[in-house]
């Protein structure tokens, strides 16, 4: 026999066993209700945790796969029953998130977009590199490659970072202390 639990999860009807006290009951209850409401959750299938999702965010559930479901909503109960994170903890996690949003203006660039056709040539210990651009990656000395990555590489034997060894990104500058002194 079973009774609609309050998360909307059909639960098994437990009895309190008569050995226990009431108080012992009592305090125990809700660790007991999230364990068998857990429990219960890997018996749903994707669109029974998208319902569940969905009312205990009350919203939309995103486009998860179910084991990441599942995973969201089993913390969401266990926050709901045993409590969140402490306030001191989630204003240093704000303030973690103020200092990351600050450093998304020193972000690296977007990778350059090229249009299929565009050619790319470089020069490389006195004999010159050509590299096409096609719909489906770039073709170099008649192969194929998915980045120019790996053109360069096989250009110079090194790993280099293929849109910097084509001239599309400029190095770093070098900030460090004694860079004035060397330049």
């Amino acid at each position: 026999m079973t009774e609609q639990g309050g998360a909307g999860i059909d639960l098994p009807q437990r009895a309190p066993g008569p050995a226990s006290p009431p108080a012992a009951r009592d305090a125990a209850a809700p660790a007991e209700d999230v364990g068998e409401r857990l429990t219960a959750l890997a018996d749903l299938g994707l669109e029974d945790l998208r319902i569940e999702w969905g009312r205990l965010y009350r919203a939309t559930p995103p486009r998860l796969s179910r084991d990441l479901l599942q995973r969201s909503i089993a913390h969401r109960l266990q926050e709901e029953a045993l409590g969140g994170l402490a306030p001191a903890t989630q204003r240093r996690l704000a303030a973690m998130a103020r200092g990351v949003a600050g450093a998304a203006s020193r972000a690296p660039t977007p990778s350059v977009k090229f249009k299929a056709g565009t050619t790319l040539v470089r020069e490389w210990h006195g004999r010159t590199h050509t590299v096409l651009v096609r719909d489906t990656g770039f073709e170099h000395d008649g192969r194929h490659y998915a980045s120019l990555t790996q053109i360069a590489r096989t250009i110079t034997g090194a790993h280099w970072s293929g849109p910097r060894f084509f001239g599309l990104r400029r190095a770093k500058p070098n900030t460090s202390p004694g860079a004035a002194e060397h330049g």
